[in-house]
């Protein structure tokens, strides 16, 4: 009896052996945390680093052995492995270990996905997790093995190590990252954040924590207070270029955008557009600063001269102003032109033409139709299958944004292209008439009359995205097409459609000033078109104007430059056509008439007391005119030399661009990527981010060794 009490009394704690060393079941080699291994199973502890806490169960008998206990078994197994043993690993010297934490003894934790492993004293399971789960293959297999021949300083310095913080609350550990690496790094993370428009607040993301500790173990996330020097040290560096780069420009064109941020802060971005030494289009951004809604014309003034002074440029240097305000700020106290933006004012000019009653009703109910199948998820299920029944499953209904007129367009164009299936659904749906009020024959009518007007007004639009129209040249004889075109439409459109297009053409014609001949010959946009090689013959003026318009650019011309040669005019190619600047008259022949013979038949001849400058303006005129595909920039590259009076004028007109933004966002259906992101930055850093964005193109050059292109 005493024999069989002995068997079934249980064997002492420090004789008890895991499972799988006893001839059972071996353990899967992958075990999650929250299913622990039982008491009895679990493997004795090698070493038990001090500062870890005895909160996990592995640790319960190891814990109340104490510290000194826990010092001399350490010791004791040290002893061992220096016999000969083996029981003791150096955790250190395996390269796994860079993406693993260690939780004691008994469990370990990757870095990467934060699952926790159980640890026998092998990294067989641990590399196979990275790979299998992670797919690191990067080292060979032969170097991940364990190195059975450990020190004792790296032992100590492992059972002293905390356990691995998060990526919030600290960096990842594993190879040490050297500092030309770590600064790369660092300035990556840093123009990330400009170029994709990101706040500083980005590092103390999970995610990007995750990422960049995946990507780089060792390296420390840095701290929004020392991105925000670095990055005022940036800003502080392209600003010094762009200033430079502003001060070799022949005449500058302000740019003002307002918009507004997420917070509901009014914000005034401040840009440059000019014309560089070899012909290319530059906009730099200047100044982002909070706008008030209450700020005067002549505040707003005094601010541009503030921002010019920043750059080191004198008032004088800006010729006109463009601006997205329906109110024009005073540019002509400061003798700036003034240019309202022109995708500014086809909207408020379309706006108005809408304002018609019949033309709201019927809109309205096309908003309900679209916001009725957006609601109803039956509805919506059974037009789909509608529509793919008659293999038209890429069409969608489109819900209008009352900012842009294009989204309205494209409303009705949904609609009209799915009238039958929405008429078709409606009549089968038990609550479809009861829901929404359908359209009547004369509206679905006028809809298709309005599509076909404000297709036409897309058309220009389309004309002046493109990258050769940025220039307010090509924004008249669009303006005069526009009118042309809607007025013929109308004339076979319905009543409510003649309406829209009368306002529309009103509102065109008095925003920029086409019955008023004064206006129409002192506009910078005129004046652009004329020196433009394609539109130069200006055929949406009059004959009288035409002539009128050439005089006024000879008086320009005469101002600028006197009766002197202008710069470069002696650079002409040979075998031009026409007498080259500086050349010396040909020798008369012995029996060749004077002058005063010929004059006193013909007349004098004009071209002998005409200035250079006029012959050159001349001999302009009866150039050939270009295709329309043609970029206006690059033909006066080619032909500068033969006209160099007439291309510094055109220098500083060509310049002036159609709108206050780039073309692609002022005629954007949707809201871009840059209006979205800017919307929701600190106003802490939001210029100096902004200014990087716009300007970092002027730090590549630097950066590939190459010149600048601009």
């Amino acid at each position: 009896m005493a024999a069989e009490a002995s068997a079934r009394r249980p064997a002492p704690f420090s004789q008890r052996r895991p499972k799988a060393e006893e001839g059972g079941e071996p353990r899967p080699k992958e075990e999650a945390a929250d299913e622990p291994l039982p008491l009895a199973a679990q493997p004795y502890p090698q070493t038990l680093p001090e500062d870890v806490p005895a909160a996990f169960g592995t640790y319960g008998v190891a814990a109340s052995l104490g510290p000194a206990a826990a010092r001399r078994r350490r010791e004791k197994s040290s002893g061992q492995e220096g016999a000969g043993g083996g029981l003791y690993v150096d955790r250190r010297k395996s390269k796994v270990w860079n993406y693993y934490t260690k939780l004691g003894d008994a469990y370990v934790e990757c870095n990467v996905c934060k699952k926790q492993l159980s640890f026998h004293n092998s990294t067989t399971t641990m590399r196979e997790h990275l790979v299998r789960k992670h797919s690191i293959r990067d080292t060979p297999l032969a170097q991940l093995k364990d190195d059975q021949s450990p020190e004792p300083e790296a032992a100590a310095h492992e059972a002293k190590r905390p356990r691995q913080t998060p990526p919030e609350s600290g960096p990842y550990h594993g190879a040490p990252c050297s500092d030309a690496r770590a600064e790369v790094i660092l300035e990556l993370v840093l123009e990330m954040i400009f170029r994709d428009l990101h706040p500083l607040s980005v590092v103390r993301d999970k995610g990007f924590g995750l990422l960049l500790g995946y990507l780089e173990p060792a390296f420390a996330l840095p701290a929004p207070a020392r991105l925000a020097g670095m990055l005022r040290h940036r800003y502080g560096a392209v600003k010094q270029r762009v200033e430079r780069y502003l001060q070799t420009a022949q005449a500058l064109v302000v740019c003002l955008e307002r918009w507004a941020s997420r917070l509901g802060h009014s914000y005034l971005s401040i840009s440059a557009s000019f014309i560089d030494g070899e012909w290319r289009r530059a906009r730099c951004l200047m100044e982002t600063q909070r706008a008030r809604r209450d700020e005067g014309e002549g505040a707003l003034g005094e601010k541009l001269r503030a921002v010019l002074a920043e750059f080191g440029l004198p008032s004088q240097a800006v010729f006109c102003v463009v601006h997205d305000s329906p109110q024009p700020p005073a540019a002509a106290a400061h003798g700036w032109a003034g240019l309202c933006c022109a995708a500014r004012v086809l909207h408020l000019c379309i706006e108005a033409g809408l304002e018609v009653e019949q033309v709201q009703e019927a809109l309205s109910g096309a908003r309900g139709i679209v916001r009725f199948f957006e609601r109803d998820a039956k509805a919506s299920g059974c037009l789909t299958s509608k529509l793919e029944a008659l293999n038209k499953s890429q069409l969608k209904l489109v819900l209008d944004a009352g900012s842009r007129w294009i989204t309205t367009m494209e409303m009705c164009e949904s609609l009209l292209e799915l009238k039958w299936a929405i008429l078709s659904v409606l009549e089968e749906h038990p609550r479809g008439a009861a829901a929404v009020q359908s359209l009547a024959d004369h509206q679905w009518k006028l809809l298709q009359d309005l599509v076909a007007v404000l297709r036409t007004i897309k058309i220009a639009a389309s004309f002046l995205r493109e990258e050769q129209n940025a220039s307010v040249s090509a924004l008249m004889p669009c303006v005069h097409g526009i009118v042309a075109a809607i007025g013929q439409q109308a004339e076979e459109a319905g009543a409510a459609v003649r309406t829209v297009v009368g306002n529309i053409r009103a509102e065109l014609t008095r925003r920029w000033g086409l019955a008023e001949e004064e206006k129409v010959l002192e506009s910078p946009a005129v004046i652009a078109s004329f020196l433009d090689p394609r539109f130069k013959e200006l055929r949406f003026l009059s004959p009288g104007l035409r002539s009128e318009l050439h005089r006024r650019v000879k008086t320009m011309l005469s101002q600028a430059f006197g009766h002197q040669s202008p710069p470069g005019a002696r650079s002409r190619a040979p075998g031009s056509g026409y007498k080259a600047e500086g050349e010396a008259p040909k020798e008369r022949s012995a029996g060749a008439p004077s002058h005063s013979m010929y004059d006193i038949l013909l007349g004098e001849d004009p071209t002998e007391s005409m200035p250079e400058i006029h012959q050159q303006l001349e001999n302009y005129i009866v150039e050939p005119l270009c295709k329309r595909s043609t970029d206006p920039l690059d033909w006066w590259r080619s032909n500068e030399h033969r006209f160099p009076a007439v291309a510094r004028l055109s220098r500083q007109y060509l310049a002036v661009p159609a709108t206050a933004v780039p073309p692609d966002q002022a005629f954007a259906a949707g809201e871009s990527a840059l209006q979205h992101r800017r919307a929701v930055l600190a106003p802490e850093n939001l210029h100096q981010i902004l200014f990087l964005h716009q300007n970092f193109d002027l730090l590549e050059p630097r950066r590939s060794g190459q010149r600048n292109p601009r």
